[in-house]
């Protein structure tokens, strides 16, 4: 992936309520278009790959159930029989075969058809890897091969990771000041591309601090997944690296952060940057040696309760996420008023560039609305975002509440409207009102 350095950013704006985009999804038909069929199934727990040179095998494969990942990468369709056998969900990358410029020479354009239709019969397939970070002015190649696997095979996903919001406009290829250029950005490719899912990276944990985009970007993002009816996956930081900027190694308890944030902003997918240790970074997943890092046995576990929150909360729709205590850059405050509070209320603190980030973070969660009656949260997520120690709260409802066990993945009811939370550095727990199942 191509790192682009950190910029500070002072301004904070609203929720994206100010993103227009075009017709929704379901009408592509009606732009000629062929409907993708493709479901988004579990939450995506995956890892960003070395390029596409790490060829699936029995061991990565193995690493990855153990580690608590369903979604790997492929090379070629050959590889899909390893996944297949460990219940794994792939992606392929061949970039040689999978461009634009494919499309346009009748050789590459048979290899590509026939790389399709070999790969859309398995099982196993899941996903097609388009492209990495593209520019605005990308978009309408990027928008012609998504068109054509979606016309030759409906029922799998193109894949293309989006730029962070710490890029200038001249790298987005739009204009106008940070907010705006990047606003334009996620607009354009909406309209442009028509995607049936979203995905960004954005990484913030600096040897100097912590960057104040992170939050403003989960939010920029999460609103236009919401707007256009398509999930989102967040690509987390995983590893440190020298790229302008330098970027530190992450803790466990920053990994649970990362985690429980992505969760709390309705994200259905998370990945890492990346799988391996390379040459000039440090952490990762894997160690050259094949050994697993302290990063993969940290993950393993938080990996297993991302996948069952996000379960919990996919048949819902994120209403807000809401911050007491600090509000960094694009965030917005709790209300006192707030169908769920915390008890005692987490005071107001200034918030700091480059300090972390303290107090909680609540996502809310509701059914869609009907008609004209306005959502109301059944489901809040609550994170502790100190990722340095753990946090006791209380959180009060407007009805009898029960908490989610993701370890058995069942509900513990209470006969009173609030419930105790302990959480540990970084991590959150779900509360919902008794009565409010969202199967």
């Amino acid at each position: 992936m191509v790192r682009i350095s950190e910029r500070h950013l002072s301004c904070t704006v609203a929720v994206l309520a100010f993103f227009a985009v075009g017709l929704p999804l379901r009408d592509a038909d009606a732009l000629g278009q062929t409907v993708s069929t493709w479901k988004l199934g579990p939450p995506i727990v995956t890892y960003w790959n070395a390029g596409d040179k790490l060829t699936l095998t029995d061991e990565i494969a193995r690493r990855a159930v153990t580690g608590g990942y369903n979604l790997v990468w492929v090379t070629d369709p050959s590889q899909l029989a390893i996944a297949w056998q460990y219940g794994l969900r792939t992606q392929l990358i061949n970039q040689a075969l999978l461009t634009a410029s494919s499309l346009d020479n009748p050789t590459k354009l048979a290899q590509l058809n026939a790389l399709i239709d070999r790969y859309k019969t398995s099982s196993a397939a899941y996903t097609y890897f388009v492209t990495d970070e593209p520019n605005a002015k990308a978009f309408a190649d990027c928008a012609r091969l998504v068109a054509h696997i979606r016309q030759r095979d409906p029922g799998h996903l193109a894949y293309i990771n989006l730029l962070p919001f710490s890029c200038t406009a001249e790298e987005l290829g739009t204009s106008g000041d940070t907010t705006a250029a990047y606003n334009a950005y996620l607009s354009q490719y909406v309209n442009t591309v028509r995607p049936s899912l979203l995905s960004y990276d954005h990484y913030q944990f600096l040897t100097t601090g912590d960057s104040n985009g992170y939050f403003k970007n989960l939010a920029m993002v999460g609103a236009a997944s919401r707007q256009v009816g398509v999930p989102f996956i967040n690509i987390v930081q995983a590893c440190g690296w020298k790229s302008g900027l330098t970027f530190r190694v992450p803790t466990g308890n920053e990994m649970r952060y990362l985690v429980y944030t992505t969760l709390a902003y309705g994200a259905q997918g998370i990945s890492y940057y990346y799988y391996d240790t390379g040459v000039t970074n440090s952490g990762g997943l894997i160690n050259p040696d094949g050994a697993p890092t302290a990063i993969y046995t940290a993950t393993a576990p938080l990996n297993r309760e991302f996948v069952a929150i996000a379960m919990e909360l996919q048949p819902l729709r994120l209403l807000g996420a809401y911050h007491a205590g600090m509000t960094p850059p694009g965030t917005m405050p709790l209300a006192s008023d707030a169908p769920f509070r915390l008890d005692p209320p987490v005071p107001s603190m200034p918030y700091k560039t480059l300090k972390p980030v303290k107090g909680m973070l609540l996502g809310f969660f509701g059914s869609a609305a009907k008609g004209n009656a306005p959502s109301q949260p059944t489901h809040v997520l609550v994170v502790n975002l100190d990722y340095q120690a753990d946090d006791v709260t209380t959180v009060v409802g407007p009805g009898n509440l029960e908490a989610f066990d993701t370890a058995t993945r069942m509900w513990s009811p209470t006969t009173v409207n609030r419930t105790k939370l302990c959480l540990p550095p970084g991590g959150g727990k779900l509360v919902r009102l008794q009565g409010t199942a969202s199967h």
